[in-house]
């Protein structure tokens, strides 16, 4: 994970990080995939394009996954300094964020917050304010993306012939979805930007 490449350190004062950039570029997967959706949507839509919003949440999650881990891991080369890879201290710092990062998964408040605690010392939700979202509802509307994303990507909710059942995805809540996760990384890296 550490030898993934994010570039060299960011100063402090700069608004965007080399992870938001790579966040940016990969959320697009999720809307590129909405868009096609809203391509082949017929009135009724065909049973099979729900397959596209499914997926659409879960590339946008997988973008919001990659973005803790490379900012987390930014942020760490940023506190452990250029040149330090002949201290042990900084050695084993980065060798045990490599190695919580092979076991961070579903992006849910808990699990960002305390990757950040751990290697930064900051608790990263404090800075999830924007908008009409404070700390607590942006954490709790994580959680139910995480839950959500998690019960598509294991349990399918591919609907079944016959069987008039509610869309697991709406279009509206999905563009809903997508909007907050990309104001969620905007709030982390504006907030890191001001503790780092």
């Amino acid at each position: 994970m550490l030898g993934r490449t994010v570039g060299p350190p960011i100063e402090s004062l700069r608004m965007t990080s080399r992870a938001h950039l790579t966040f940016e570029h990969a959320i697009q997967d999720a809307v590129d995939l909405l868009t096609h959706f809203d391509s082949i949507n017929k009135q009724p839509p065909p049973p099979e394009a729900e397959v596209l919003k499914r997926a659409s949440l879960v590339m946008a999650l997988a973008a919001l996954e990659t973005y803790v881990e490379d900012r987390v891991i930014e942020a760490a080369h940023a506190i452990s300094g250029v040149g330090s890879e002949t201290s042990w201290l900084s050695r084993f710092y980065r060798a045990s964020l490599e190695n919580d990062l092979k076991y961070f998964h579903t992006p849910s408040s808990d699990r960002i917050r305390a990757i950040f605690d751990k290697y930064l010392g900051i608790d990263i939700t404090e800075g999830w304010i924007w908008n009409h979202y404070d700390s607590a509802r942006a954490r709790n509307e994580l959680n139910k993306l995480a839950k959500k994303r998690g019960d598509i990507a294991h349990r399918s909710w591919r609907p079944v012939a016959g069987q008039p059942t509610p869309h697991a995805v709406t279009r509206e809540d999905l563009r809903k979805h997508i909007r907050f996760i990309r104001d969620l990384v905007d709030a982390t890296d504006k907030f890191l930007a001001t503790k780092l």
